[in-house]
């Protein structure tokens, strides 16, 4: 075991038990986040053994850690349960933090927002399953949104989950849907929210604190823009809102990760913040859609993967200009995709 989960262990797993999640960050650098979405609990999820073999230092759920569409809470929590039972994910929880937000299946509406009427009661029972402590702010703010920042000085990493459910507004519609396109197009309407004003004045607290790297995880994606599903392009007022906010903050290292699709990809654009903006797309750990079809996206680096995966980002500190890699991996713990950067290139040029 590293020094790191040592000192875990010995901190945080006294203090909330199996789920080390909501604690105080730990001195020591971490160099390997694993994440993942759509983990079906009816399902056998395989996976665990391949997230394990990666030997994370952390890993962040993003989204459809079950899929619970319902307004009872009972049996909201009776789905978290056989999550929590699942023996390779309770194994996870023993080896590394486990950090989550939530997407629309766990949330407990299909492509549900703000009209969801049990969000309130649906947050305590998300918190309840990731063993948020009762004193915790996420316990009393609207929304499940949260940060952690790992590591000091030169190789801090900040983790910022956002809350693409609570707060979001209706999407628009297409006239006449086509199979297999989606059923949404980009909105018009510039009142409608995706994060909501708290979150929004929250985001920017957070991206105005220092950090070297900076993981943004949404449960839908950030980049792509071309298919009809679920995207923050959906409402682009706010995706534009969103990069003017990290170029306001001179935020470097931004790195988005989403799921939500039940397929993996790479995706990359400039978005005017002063770099590259990556989006590594991982979704369905046990519920890909092989072979389903074609999907074009513009901003695909590689290919696009229709396999059960999850998603790893390692970071490797002891180089002058330290690398980051971003890799899609399956259940055979095989690496499907890998696309690396420098960090010196995801931060914006001095004026």
């Amino acid at each position: 075991m590293s020094e790191l989960k040592i000192v875990l262990a010995g901190s945080w797993f006294l203090a909330v038990g199996m789920l080390a999640v909501g604690c105080v960050a730990p001195a020591q650098p971490v160099c390997r986040i694993a994440f993942g979405s759509c983990a079906k609990q009816d399902r056998p999820q395989p996976i665990w053994d391949a997230v394990l073999a990666a030997d994370p230092d952390l890993f962040l759920f993003i989204g459809d850690a079950v899929y619970a569409e319902t307004t009872d809470m009972n049996l909201m929590r009776a789905q978290f349960d056989r999550l929590n039972a699942v023996p390779g994910y309770r194994a996870l929880r023993s080896h590394c933090p486990v950090l989550a937000t939530w997407d629309d299946n766990d949330y407990g509406l299909d492509d549900g927002g703000a009209a969801y009427p049990m969000r309130a009661e649906a947050q305590q029972v998300f918190l309840d399953a990731f063993d948020v402590p009762a004193g915790s702010a996420r316990r009393t703010r609207r929304g499940v949104y949260h940060a952690e920042t790992f590591g000091s000085r030169d190789k801090r990493v900040q983790v910022i989950l956002l809350d693409t459910r609570y707060f979001r507004g209706l999407l628009t519609r297409r006239d006449n849907r086509t199979p297999a396109v989606g059923p949404y197009v980009p909105g018009r309407d510039t009142r409608v929210t995706m994060l909501g004003d708290e979150q929004w004045r929250w985001l920017e607290q957070r991206l105005r604190e220092p950090a070297r790297v900076r993981i943004i995880a949404s449960s839908i994606q950030v980049v792509a823009e071309d298919h009809g599903w679920e995207k923050w392009m959906n409402l682009p007022h706010e995706r534009a809102c969103l990069f003017d906010l990290i170029r306001k903050c001179r935020a470097g290292g931004v790195v988005f990760i989403s799921g939500d699709r039940h397929a993996a990809e790479l995706s990359a654009m400039d978005g005017g913040v002063g770099y590259t903006l990556h989006d590594l797309t991982s979704s369905g750990m046990n519920c890909a859609l092989a072979g389903w079809y074609e999907e074009p996206n513009r901003h695909r680096v590689g290919e696009k993967i229709w396999a059960d995966n999850f998603g790893l980002i390692t970071i490797e500190w002891d180089t002058p200009d330290p690398e980051l890699c971003f890799e899609i991996r399956g259940t055979d713990a095989s690496v499907m995709t890998r696309h690396c950067v420098r960090l010196g290139d995801l931060h914006p040029k001095r004026q």
